[in-house]
């Protein structure tokens, strides 16, 4: 083995153990944070192959044991990502009708980002129905009073944890709950609203903290509160819809169970990735901001929204409902 084959082994054993960790039923932050990166990795594998078909003496063995290596270590990630591209099966159908519609603007606003007159210009261009904010202390309710002339019915649950949140709807809300399902300082929010139309869905709207060492240690609060929820919703009689700053990527194994409990609908599947976290830095991006829906519900469109200052891209996404049934009723 010369010193650039030596070189090349380190690597491939690094991304070798990175795309495994995650298999280990740990639920340690430094095993959990490997879900998240899977993007990242599948690009860095690709480059490692690139350099290697290069640099490589591809007449030796050991050269096309790292090729074969690393090749297998760059599809293993790809199979994770594939569904969120666009080569992908949609999971969810597309329609352009906007006869029923709900639109839904999900941000993480990090709470000491002072650029409030930023994230407003956005309510006002894109226009949502519902607003959920996360990370918004007293300060950012104060500034975000603005927009209470149109959105009239809302809920507030100001912190300075940074687990405050804030639901600002132009619609009916009814039923509304504040409620700390794992942890006394991490609140979620649970409601009905009621469209134009007179419908009704259920909306859940969740902030749970991430594995992490400023946070907590291990991601079993995490998931523990996603499973809370989704046994809650496997009976669910009306529609549904889940979304906020989960922590976690979509193609994770809380994430899976989360989905398979509750039967909920990821509308990103066939469509993109939409990574909303870290907005400053490109290459270090993973989706942490997500939204669920039962089947009642076809897609118009899923959008991440522009730079506003936080940390994390606002993402809009329009939902059309065309057929409900409940306890004789049937609205389509």
């Amino acid at each position: 083995m010369n010193n650039i084959q030596i070189l090349f082994l380190f690597i491939l054993l690094f991304l070798l153990i990175t795309s495994l960790l995650p298999l280990l039923n740990h639920r340690h932050w430094t095993i959990r944070f490997w879900e998240f990166p899977r993007l990242i990795l599948i690009v860095s594998s690709f480059i490692v192959l690139s350099v290697e078909i290069i640099f490589l003496d591809l007449s030796k063995l050991f050269s096309l044991f790292l090729i074969v290596g690393t090749t297998v270590v760059l599809l293993y990630q790809i199979m994770y990502i594939l569904p969120y591209t666009i080569f992908y099966p949609k999971e969810v159908e597309n329609t352009k009708e906007k006869n029923n519609s709900i639109d839904i603007l999900t941000a993480n606003v990090l709470m000491h980002n002072k650029n409030t007159e930023k994230f407003i210009e956005l309510i006002n261009k894109y226009d949502p129905d519902i607003i959920i904010t996360l990370e918004t202390n007293k300060w950012w309710e104060e500034k975000l009073n603005k927009i209470e002339s149109k959105y009239k019915y809302n809920v507030k649950c100001p912190l300075e944890n940074l687990y405050g949140m804030h639901l600002y709807s132009k619609f009916k809300i009814e039923c509304a709950e504040i409620k700390y399902l794992v942890e006394d300082e991490v609140p979620s929010i649970h409601s009905e609203i009621h469209l134009p139309s007179k419908q009704r869905i259920k909306a859940h709207f969740l902030h749970p903290k991430p594995p992490s060492p400023t946070e907590n240690e291990k991601s079993t609060n995490r998931d523990i509160e996603l499973i809370i929820l989704a046994k809650s919703l496997k009976e669910k009689e009306l529609p549904t819809i889940v979304t906020g700053d989960l922590n976690d990527v979509a193609w994770s194994k809380s994430t899976k169970t989360f989905k398979k409990i509750s039967k909920l609908l990821d509308p990103r599947v066939g469509r993109g990735i939409y990574s909303t976290y870290n907005a400053k830095y490109w290459f270090f991006r993973w989706p942490l901001d997500h939204l669920f829906h039962s089947k009642h519900f076809k897609v118009n469109k899923i959008e991440r929204l522009p730079y506003y200052g936080s940390d994390h891209f606002a993402i809009l996404t329009s939902l059309e409902l065309c057929s409900f049934e409940n306890e004789g009723e049937n609205i389509k």
